[in-house]
């Protein structure tokens, strides 16, 4: 894989830090402004540019908050799936619980169709009736058989009554807990939705000069990161080599650069930030937390200077972003609303931590 991606990334690479270079502090993006009149501080391009640089935050701070809200959605989804299937689970032992006591009830009523045909007189009453001692006893070890088998018919009777009672606790329990899964997942769309709405607001209300100047600052704020990340020396000391089943991780994200995002996706035509990644290695034959928060908590953690292609890259102090690590300093990911799957610089953003799904590979 390292071989296959070099030529790629060693390009993406180049890039990012050719935008770095073009997009350095205090580059103008606009055509350059009339000198300003005397006794002025600031040109209007200068103006115009710190105004975009709030909106750009404005919308950073929006959709982070959608990314979060779609943690939570996904989080509620994946719970719901569950709970729906115990409920299955549950009401398959149900009918089975009822199949058992049916048959059990069956037993008891052939053994008390017995007594009366022997003239409604217990066992032990014919025994005592009888005249020949070997008869006696061999009917005394059939009555205790008998009795065994009528207090284990009883027994097993009320545990199968027992188990019912308990698999339809356990199913309200989990109707109740699906109940309320559901309301939060539909407070976390309500979530979502809001936040994208305010924000398609807020870049509806820009001129096309000013969204390619927006364009341009969202470039250069993660170029700029980037580059401090790679110059710190990172590249230097991460030379880990993808397993087997990472880089058939890596292989599938990369072919779904250029599909949109969109949250609670998991593909194959779309997908969020964590549900490419949890497909991608699905897809390679792991299973994956779905979300980029239950990736964080659940996988083995890495230094960032030992990850290799294939690892999970979590952003953010909440843990709201991930994407997967291809090499060169570059990773994958699925970025926000009104983006496409795409390769980016691998310190673009702030980094949380790396986590490892094939931990047991290394």
């Amino acid at each position: 894989m390292r071989t296959g991606k070099r030529g790629l990334l060693t390009a993406a690479v180049t890039v990012v830090c050719a935008v770095t270079v073009l997009a350095a502090p205090g580059t103008a993006f606009a055509a350059p402004a009339p000198p300003p009149p005397p006794g002025t501080t600031a040109s209007v391009t200068v103006v115009a540019d710190r105004d975009l640089e709030a909106v750009r935050e404005k919308l950073d701070k929006l959709y982070r908050a959608a990314a979060v809200a779609t943690d939570e959605y996904n989080a509620a989804e994946e719970e719901a799936r569950q709970q729906s299937a115990q409920i299955v689970r549950l009401a398959k032992r149900i009918v089975e619980g009822r199949e058992e006591l049916a048959g059990l009830k069956a037993r008891a009523g052939a053994a008390a169709a017995a007594q009366y045909r022997g003239g409604g007189l217990p066992p032990e009453a014919h025994l005592m009736l009888s005249d020949d001692p070997q008869e006696f006893l061999d009917g005394a070890g059939r009555v205790r058989q008998g009795e065994h088998a009528a207090k284990g018919l009883l027994g097993e009777t009320i545990r199968t009554q027992q188990d019912l009672e308990q698999y339809a606790q356990d199913a309200e329990a989990q109707m109740k807990r699906l109940e309320a899964g559901r309301k939060a997942k539909a407070e976390a769309q309500r979530k979502i939705e809001k936040r994208i709405e305010a924000a398609e607001k807020l870049e509806s209300g820009l001129e096309e000069e000013e969204k390619e100047i927006l364009a341009r600052l969202e470039q250069q704020a993660a170029a700029e990161a980037q580059a401090s990340w790679l110059g710190s020396g990172i590249l230097d000391e991460i030379r880990g080599g993808a397993t087997e089943q990472g880089g058939k991780a890596v292989a599938y994200a990369t072919a779904q650069i250029g599909k949109p995002y969109q949250w609670g996706a998991e593909g194959p035509e779309a997908y969020d930030c964590s549900g490419l990644t949890s497909q991608a290695w699905i897809s390679a034959g792991r299973s994956m937390p779905r979300t980029s928060q239950a990736q964080w908590k659940q996988l083995k953690r890495v230094g960032i200077e030992d990850m290799r292609p294939g690892d999970l890259v979590i952003y953010f102090d909440d843990a709201s972003h991930v994407g997967m690590y291809v090499g060169e300093g570059m990773m994958v990911h699925a970025p926000r609303p009104g983006r496409t799957v795409t390769l980016a610089g691998a310190g673009s953003m702030p980094i949380l931590g790396v986590v490892r799904p094939d931990a047991d590979d290394s």
